[in-house]
């Protein structure tokens, strides 16, 4: 395929539909940019549907020198409509705050989540809790600034 600027081209106008186009811009053998002999909008050149899909070369992977790479270990918690740990009924629900501790399965009262059931502690200072709307990692045992 001879391919010059002002030669005609088939493409894909998304405008209109049309397929018959004049190539307006070249870059090494493929066209870029092309005009639609039907509404003349101008777009990038897309490839006619009855057009094959050029076949492509396998991308090499990269190798890097180094140590070799370990997929982070991943700890997963089951999504379940229920908490992990089963509430402590015999205490009464406490209100948040980030300067109290709390234990598992004690209940506590979230001005913005509501009634949740504290489930385990992934790090100092963090808490993961059971609510309605799902888990979430709430802060405890902070010191009060004054």
């Amino acid at each position: 395929m001879d391919l010059a600027v002002g030669k005609d081209i088939a493409a894909l106008c998304g405008k209109c539909g049309d397929v018959w186009h004049v190539v307006v811009a070249i870059e090494g053998n493929k066209p870029t940019k092309v005009q639609c002999k039907q509404c003349g909008g101008y777009h990038r050149y897309k490839r006619p549907p009855s057009e094959p899909v050029p076949a492509r070369a396998p991308k090499e992977k990269k190798v890097v020198a180094g140590k070799p790479r370990k997929s982070p270990a991943r700890i997963s918690v089951p999504k379940r409509d229920e908490p992990l740990v089963q509430p402590d009924m015999s205490m009464p629900v406490r209100g948040y705050a980030m300067s109290e501790t709390y234990r598992p399965g004690e209940r506590i009262e979230h001005p913005k989540f509501g009634q949740g059931v504290v489930e385990s502690f992934p790090s100092p200072g963090k808490m993961n809790v059971f609510f309605e709307d799902g888990r979430k990692t709430l802060a405890q045992g902070r010191a009060v600034a004054v």
